[in-house]
């Protein structure tokens, strides 16, 4: 299976620190509200996720969602999430470190597709 969403070494020893510190995690691809189009990581308490969320995958054990509409736009592009120095204006966990995570991604070759790992719409996990 080829993963829809992966993350840097780097970002992930954040997403460790962070999880020390607020315990369970998710991500949330924002839609362009307060940060731009940023990837969001919040604890899994203060973060509802709703039916219209699409689940793309895991990364560093975290579930990793954006809404089903904009979806439609990223579904033949592979997600990284990767961090970069500055403040996001979000409520993202990372802020105060005085970075901010990011998403880079790259299209899937036509041989990828039909491999691609399946999302689950709405809020229901496996």
């Amino acid at each position: 299976m080829v993963k829809r969403v992966l993350i840097t070494p780097e970002a992930e020893e954040v997403v460790h620190r962070l999880k020390a510190e607020h315990g369970d995690l998710l991500f949330h691809q924002s839609g362009g509200c307060c940060d731009g189009s940023a990837p969001m990581c919040f604890s899994v308490n203060d973060y509802r996720v709703g039916d219209n969320d699409v689940k793309l995958g895991e990364i560093a054990g975290c579930s990793f969602y954006m809404s089903r509409e904009q979806f439609e736009y990223w579904k033949h592009t592979q997600l990284i999430i990767d961090i970069t120095k500055g403040r996001g204006a979000s409520f993202s966990l990372e802020i105060p470190l005085g970075i901010r995570f990011l998403t880079k991604s790259r299209l899937f070759s036509d041989e990828e597709l039909p491999q691609l790992e399946p999302v689950l719409i709405g809020a229901g996990e496996e």
